[in-house]
């Protein structure tokens, strides 16, 4: 057998390089002395604590200002030393780093607090012990009316910012990024620290839905699927043509590919459904779809198509299976995931999205979901294979990767090492 603690520092050092990171440099190094000897890791890079207001926001100067935070997707599980295979069961969380040295635990799709915890649940938690595989990681910019201390930015809602990406420019100047946003009137926004303030790029067709950082780059996507590459110099290159027929569209990577997803949204009477979405009622969801559905008026989610980009036609292609992949749509993060990736018997070629439908359809039938720390319902699944749509709570495959906690996240021992505070860097 190989003795890899014996590989050249050289090599080792290489490796390390293209660990962008932080939690996986801690992993790195935690393999032995030979491996954490050939890599320094690097500074903690700290979010800028103030940002400015976009122009023409309409908001008074004794405002303080905008607060930056970050999030991390993680999917953790306890491994099995004699198998080889994924864990039995995994946990999917969204951490946010609330000051240099607390965490806190957020509903994977939303922006919503987990808690209160369960009691057993450990205060630090040994990650070395787990199989951790980040997923996504999002920006958001809070407004603020007032200087934030302690843990004031986890009650602090956004102003108008669904998302925010960021970019870091250059790993040796840590201090240099940019972030590129939508503007509350539609158009694109970007903010260079350098120049310390926002600049709104005119072009829009159409209002923007959707932006991503992908392959080192910043891209967006319109209200009717055209999608552009924005460069830091504010120039906009199109990347792809329209794709006409939903209601929101969204980008998100997915194996290395950049992917188009697109919403359609129906409003009017809820009580006839069917499980292909197009609602003429000869689907095979017809009992769940109605059940759940039943005496409801109001928006809600049919259905989804999925394009991937096809870059020197300059088009989206329409993917008629996403074959063992599973897409995820939050509020302020998109990303993916293999079913060899989630453990158990999970069900490949699925959308999981939120969807205030359910929330509200929970709400109303006597469920009330500041009364659970997690109920599900704001949490919707497509399946492609049948059209099939329903609140999470009818997917228990899919809603114990979300709540609660697996047995080991409790059982397992309080750990003497924070490694936790490392996690969403």
């Amino acid at each position: 057998m190989a003795d890899w603690s014996q590989l050249p520092k050289e090599l080792l050092n290489l490796i390390a390089k293209q660990l962008h990171s932080p939690f996986y440099q801690i992993r790195f190094r935690s393999v032995c002395s030979s491996w954490r000897s050939s890599f320094s890791p690097r500074p903690r890079r700290r979010l800028p604590g103030r940002f400015p207001f976009l122009p023409n926001d309409g908001i008074p100067d004794a405002t303080w200002g905008f607060q930056l935070s970050r999030r991390t997707v993680f999917l953790m599980g306890f491994p099995n030393p004699r198998s080889q295979t994924p864990p039995d069961s995994s946990w999917l969380v969204k951490v946010e780093e609330v000051h240099p040295d607390r965490m806190r635990f957020l509903n994977p799709l939303s922006r919503f607090q987990l808690k209160p915890l369960p009691k057993s649940f450990p205060k630090v938690m040994n990650l070395s012990d787990l199989e951790v595989l980040e997923l996504g990681q999002e920006y958001v910019l809070h407004y603020m009316n007032f200087r934030p201390f302690g843990e004031s930015l986890g009650d602090v809602g956004n102003l108008y910012m669904e998302k925010v990406v960021f970019m870091c420019l250059g790993c040796d100047e840590a201090d240099e990024f940019a972030l590129l946003t939508i503007h509350v009137s539609g158009k694109l926004a970007m903010f260079k620290s350098a120049r310390k303030r926002w600049t709104i790029i005119p072009d829009m067709p159409s209002p923007y839905d959707d932006v991503v950082l992908f392959s080192g780059e910043f891209y967006a996507v319109d209200g009717t699927g055209r999608t552009v590459v924005v460069g830091l110099s504010l120039n906009v290159g199109l990347v792809a043509e329209p794709v006409f027929g939903g209601d929101k569209k969204f980008l998100v990577e997915s194996n290395g590919e950049l992917l188009l997803v697109d919403m359609y949204l129906s409003v009017g009477d809820l009580g006839v459904g069917d499980g292909d979405g197009d609602g003429d009622g000869d689907g095979d969801g017809d009992e769940i779809v109605e059940e759940v559905y039943d005496r409801y008026v109001g928006e809600r989610t049919v259905r989804f198509k999925v394009f991937r980009l096809e870059a020197e036609g300059k088009k989206w292609v329409e993917m008629r299976s996403l074959g063992d992949r599973v897409l995820f749509l939050g509020d302020d993060c998109a990303f993916s995931a293999s079913v060899s990736e989630l453990s158990g018997c999970i069900k490949g070629n699925c959308i999981l999205f939120t969807d205030n439908f359910f929330y509200m359809s929970c709400e109303e039938g006597g469920v009330s979901g500041g009364d659970v720390v997690f109920n599900g319902r704001d949490i919707g699944v497509f399946d492609l294979d049948n059209g099939r749509i329903a609140p999470l709570d009818y997917f228990p495959e899919y809603s114990k990767l979300f709540w609660p906690p697996p047995n080991w996240a409790t059982a397992t021992p309080v750990a003497v090492q924070n490694q936790l505070e490392e996690l969403a860097l």
